[in-house]
């Protein structure tokens, strides 16, 4: 079996506890979502926005960093990151006292950006992602811990304890729908399902215009994408890899794809149902079962993630107003 075993997973939600929040689950069978959901039993939404950070990310970041032997702990961590890993690495290192640089794009959300520094980390901007992950490869070189924001143990155990905490606070959800960027986060997740509920039904979601791990498991082994093109900047990962591949082609069930008008138009749903300003990425399982998982879902219990949402309200406005919702 690939991912983490039960007793890591339990050992790791000890760990966290008191330090990551257990995000509420939320029941989206009310009137005021009549004529939109899909003809499930039930739809339940994981309110993982809310979590440290804004992202489920904290999970796995706290733990990495948490974890490290003191002589690595005193040399410092370095990620590079234009989202939501960014903030969780900040975050988890001023909770652990350790030292964070974090490499960012120069068009990063100036929010974000913000946020970073408001955790206490060091922030140096580059002109694109690849310059910025160049500069965490050479600060890593230099000493600092690199935190890889999806291949890695501890980021999967991360999301590993997400999925064991939904199965406990929503024990009649038979179907989870995933977003999936890197893959750290339907790997921890499915891996815990499908041990704690093998019969359950994982499917992950990903955008059309960064489907690796949709071309992956086709392939059979990690590929790597030529070209990204989503508006949704944490599920733009690049390329597919071997860890995280792994686990997610022994757990997984299926992954559907997504455009980027399918995702606006969940965030338009988050907003005027819910009140909730939700980034591309934390809508990405909303527009999975209101498009192409809509006929595939009815009489089941349906577990949706919204991952997490650290977008400014100048972001989401430009977004929007470039749409036709």
């Amino acid at each position: 079996m690939t991912g983490p075993s039960l007793d890591r997973i339990r050992a790791a939600q000890a760990a966290l506890a008191g330090r990551v929040i257990e995000t509420p689950v939320l029941p989206l069978a009310s009137a005021r979502w009549d004529g939109i959901l899909p003809d499930c039993a039930s739809v339940t939404l994981k309110l993982e926005l809310f979590q440290q950070a804004g992202s489920f990310k904290a999970r796995g970041a706290y733990l990495g960093i948490a974890g490290l032997p003191e002589v690595e702990r005193s040399k410092g961590v370095v990620a590079a990151s234009g989202g939501n890993h960014a903030l969780a690495v900040s975050w988890a290192a001023q909770a652990a006292g350790v030292d964070a640089l974090i490499c960012m794009p120069r068009a990063t959300d100036p929010a974000r950006v913000a946020g970073c520094k408001a955790l206490g980390a060091t922030v140096t901007l580059h002109d694109d992602m690849a310059s910025a992950f160049a500069a965490m490869n050479a600060a890593a070189d230099q000493g600092r811990v690199l935190m890889h924001p999806f291949e890695a143990e501890h980021m999967i155990l991360g999301s590993a304890t997400c999925g064991a905490e939904y199965l406990a606070q929503a024990p009649q959800v038979d179907t989870f729908v995933i977003p999936v960027g890197g893959g750290g986060m339907i790997s921890g997740m499915a891996a815990a399902i499908k041990q704690l509920r093998p019969q359950a039904t994982v499917i992950g979601v990903e955008p059309v215009g960064a489907d690796s791990m949709t071309r992956s498991l086709a392939a059979g082994a990690p590929v790597r994408l030529d070209h990204v093109a989503t508006i949704a900047d944490s599920l733009g990962a690049p390329l597919a890899m071997p860890m995280t591949f792994a686990v997610a082609r022994d757990h997984v069930d299926a992954i559907v794809t997504i455009d980027d008008g399918e995702m606006l138009r969940a965030m338009d749903r988050f907003q005027t149902i819910l009140r909730i300003t939700a980034e591309p990425a934390c809508a990405a399982s909303l527009a999975a079962i209101l498009g192409p998982l809509r006929t595939r879902l009815a009489g089941r219990h349906v577990g949706i993630v919204a991952c997490g949402s650290n977008i400014s309200l100048a972001r989401y406005a430009e977004l929007m107003r470039a749409s036709d919702v």
